[in-house]
């Protein structure tokens, strides 16, 4: 039987959401969770990966529990889940799916957040980005607007990854203040490449900053060519907060 788990976490101790040898993640610290319950190994498959310092209000993994073990467990799971987890991690619900649903080829919309901060805040130094006051978010927002459509974001691609290509469809893009010294930017698209929502938000605060134009903003994207963006901006602001599936895959 196939599961959806839908959880969340604060990246700040983890190094990035999917397993890998050189450090401590939030799959695998999951993983061991559930081990500890099932008495055996039980995989994820995450709907994406994040990386080291960045969080999560709202990530899926697919993960397959036979039909004897969920009977046993049944409802207190996430209670059990949850028990044994850190505080950094959240199990929300286990959700029945079909046999051969994918957390994250059955994504149709993921969207991310970018906090950032004007001032030095005790309570969000791993939470938001602190940044310089002074950013021109009208210019941010209209050079943010050119990146709506389906359209080749190579230019924010991490180099050397394997992906087969770098078209994304971005529906949404824009900075918003909330008050207080504190502003998100808030991106949505049907897929993301690797690095691409910190390279997109530390080119846009080069537009901020005035030191680059909407027209040069535009010549980035068109080049195709990661050295002509930004540096990608840090870790700590970046939060995916919405995946979005078909609704028949859920049972």
């Amino acid at each position: 039987m196939r599961f959806f788990l839908r959880f969340a976490y604060d990246g700040t101790a983890f190094h990035g959401s999917q397993r890998q040898p050189n450090g401590i993640t939030v799959q695998e610290t999951i993983e061991q969770a559930l081990a500890m319950i099932f008495r055996e190994e039980v995989p994820l498959t995450f709907a994406g990966r994040t990386d080291a310092g960045v969080h999560a209000r709202e990530m899926y993994a697919h993960l397959d529990i036979g039909d004897e073990a969920m009977r046993r467990e049944g409802e207190r799971l996430v209670f059990r889940l949850n028990g044994i987890l850190p505080d950094s991690i959240a199990i929300y619900d286990i959700l029945r799916v079909t046999d051969d649903a994918h957390a994250r080829f059955d994504a149709v919309r993921r969207t991310y957040e970018y906090h950032i901060v004007d001032h030095k805040d005790p309570f969000l130094c791993t939470q938001a980005t602190r940044v310089r006051p002074g950013l021109d978010f009208q210019a941010m927002n209209e050079a943010a607007n050119l990146l709506i459509g389906k359209q080749d974001f190579a230019s924010f691609c991490r180099t050397n990854t394997d992906v087969k290509t770098t078209i994304c469809d971005l529906t949404r893009a824009e900075w918003k203040c909330l008050g207080n010294g504190h502003a998100v930017f808030t991106i949505s698209a049907d897929r993301f490449l690797r690095n691409m929502v910190r390279a997109v938000v530390g080119t846009l605060f080069e537009v901020g900053r005035g030191k680059m134009t909407k027209d040069q903003f535009s010549e980035v994207i068109a080049k195709h060519n990661r050295c002509a963006a930004g540096d990608s901006a840090p870790a700590e602001g970046l939060y995916l907060t919405q995946v979005t599936y078909p609704e028949d895959i859920f049972l």
